[in-house]
Parts: C-alpha cells; structure tokens; sequence
C-alpha cells in the first residue's frame, strides 16, 4: 500500500477492501506491506497510526519506514529538525495527537517541540522507529522512496530507501529485484519494467492504492475520493 498520510478513512476503506479481494483469492497466507508515510499532512496520523497497529494484531503487516517517519523521529530530538517536520506536513500530525489549535498556531518553538514528545505516546515512537528499511519477498523488493541503481540491494543506505528519486526514477536497467515502492506521487500507478510506483496522492488526489501481487498475477485495488464519498476500485 503507498503513502496514506493521514487519511485514515482512506485507509479504513481500503483495508476493508483489501481483506474481502484476499477472502475471494486462492491463498493462504498473505502478507500486506506498507510503504512508509504513514503520517504527515492529512489530518488524522495518530488514527492512521493506532489502525495499522490494530490490523497488524489480526494478521502480518510488515512497515517501511518513510522519510516522515524518518523526520519525526529525528524532529523529537534536534530543534532544527523539528522546524522542518512543521513545514512538511508535521503540524498536521501534532494536532491529530489532541494538542489545542491555537497553542500549536501560537507556542515557541521548544514548548511546541515539548508538547509534540508528552502528546505522542512512547509506544507510537517506538513502532514507528521499528519501520523496516527495506522488506524482500520473493522477486520484489519493497521499499519507500526507491533504490540507488549500481548498488547491491545489501549495501543499500537508509537514506536512499526513504528519501531518493534521481537516478533511480529514470533509471531503465535491472535492480536486482522488481521494486515497488511510493514516495513520488503519480496521479495513477506508474509502472515500468523495473519498478511500480503506488503512491497516488492521497493527501492530494483523495487517491490511496494498493498493489495485489501473487505468482506473475498483478492487480490493482484504490479507494477513491469523490463527490459522494469514498468508492472502492479493483482493476487489473
């Protein structure tokens, strides 16, 4: 699944969505990957947050760390960080956690970094800091942002993973595995011979996408924003 940021009834919709594809397939056992991006921008990270751990109870759910993961955990420790994590989508995520509006409009920039550590539970910090840099399952590599094309999959750095575009968007040659990641924001799915983009923008498009991937068989499932709520699209 790419980057949800926020949108849990995004998420809500299409973790339901998900669930009743896998119950009609011949399988069973299925593992479902996030992306990373959890949080940020959209207006309900902590919701987003106590769900994937919700689902990951039920059944396994392995998690990417993104570079807004990446940026919030390093925001609760250095004071220039945290300037930036408020720039990227960061305020969002404080308020989801219940802070008062107007504080987090108005506080200094060290109460407001105090408040955001005292808000965000322990337990929260701690799973989003044991987000996984890349997850290997069989010919596909899945991870955040993408890989740096020439490099051994083992020597791969944890910035890259989360944070790369150039060279490895434009980059046509083998990876040593198909990579399927977000990060970059398509309007749809982009998928080449080497790689698959899923993040769709849900933060901007109302757009969040999964990727179904059994045997050569590829298939794509969405929940959609629109005027009348939330649809649910399953396409090949």
């Amino acid at each position: 699944m790419g980057d949800i940021h926020g949108r849990l009834d995004l998420f809500e919709q299409l973790i339901d969505a998900i669930e009743r594809d896998n119950a009609g397939r011949d399988s069973s056992q299925s593992i479902v990957v996030l992306l990373g991006d959890l949080i940020d921008r959209g207006p309900a990270s902590a919701g987003v947050i106590a769900r994937a751990r919700q689902w990951a109870s039920k059944r396994r759910v392995e998690f990417i760390q993104g570079n807004h993961e990446e940026m919030l955990l390093v925001a609760a420790r250095k004071l220039d960080a945290f300037r930036s994590f408020l720039k990227f989508g960061g305020r969002e995520t404080i308020l989801s956690y219940g802070l008062d509006p107007a504080f987090v409009m108005e506080a200094e920039l060290e109460d407001l970094q105090r408040a955001m550590i005292e808000a965000i539970p322990q337990d929260d910090f701690d799973f989003i800091d044991s987000f996984q840099k890349m997850v290997r399952l069989g010919d596909y590599l899945f991870v955040h942002a993408g890989i740096r094309p020439d490099t051994p999959l083992e020597h791969q750095l944890g910035h890259d993973c989360r944070w790369i575009r150039e060279p490895f968007l434009s980059h046509n040659g083998e990876f040593g595995a198909f990579i399927v990641h977000g990060h970059t924001i398509t309007e749809e799915p982009e998928m080449r011979a080497n790689r698959v983009g899923i993040d769709t923008g849900a933060y901007v498009h109302g757009r969040l996408t999964a990727i179904g991937l059994q045997g050569s068989e590829r298939w794509f499932i969405q929940a959609c924003e629109n005027e009348s709520g939330i649809s649910v699209q399953v396409a090949a």
